[in-house]
């Protein structure tokens, strides 16, 4: 895939429920998921790839950066927002892209409506965002599990405290 069909997958809103009717009138099985994809790890890959077994589609909402300091604090985002979606929509598994402002994923999961909502879990069933809306129409929520040993959080420490946060680290 090219860096311009990676682009063209990071939806607006509109085009976003555009998508969703495309897909619902073909009878696709519309599966979402949202997170912050900081610094994209195997973890996130493996949990996006389970994410789309269950459907046809996979719609994945990133948070947008007010929304991702909001959550994770001063330091983060470490990648701006249109990088981290660039970088989910050129995952093969990944068929949309779309990027929200809100602290929570509750507009973005009523605009799309989807028939599943995949979330790690390590969430606690009640209190998954979005699980009311998706019910509410008779869709389902589906725990995956969270794959242990990767986490964004681990991997900025890590670097911060190998690196020092005044010096720079070694370039790729």
């Amino acid at each position: 895939m090219n860096v311009g069909a990676a682009h063209a997958r990071v939806l607006t809103q509109p085009q976003t429920r555009a998508l969703v009717e495309r897909l619902r009138s073909a009878g696709r099985r519309i599966v979402f998921t949202n997170g912050v994809f900081d610094v994209l790890h195997p973890g996130h890959v493996r949990y996006l790839r389970e994410a789309r077994s269950f459907g046809d589609a996979l719609i994945v909402g990133v948070n947008a950066d007010a929304s991702v300091r909001c959550n994770k604090g001063p330091g983060r985002p470490i990648n701006p927002e249109s990088e981290r979606a660039e970088i989910v929509a050129a995952l093969e598994v990944v068929d949309a892209v779309v990027i929200f402002g809100e602290d929570t994923p509750a507009a973005i999961i009523r605009l799309v409506q989807p028939d599943v909502l995949v979330k790690g879990d390590d969430w606690p069933p009640d209190q998954i965002v979005g699980r009311d809306t998706v019910e509410a129409r008779g869709g389902e929520v589906i725990l995956v599990s969270v794959e242990q040993g990767y986490s964004t959080t681990s991997i900025v420490e890590k670097v911060r405290s190998t690196y020092g946060r005044s010096r720079t680290a070694p370039s790729d």
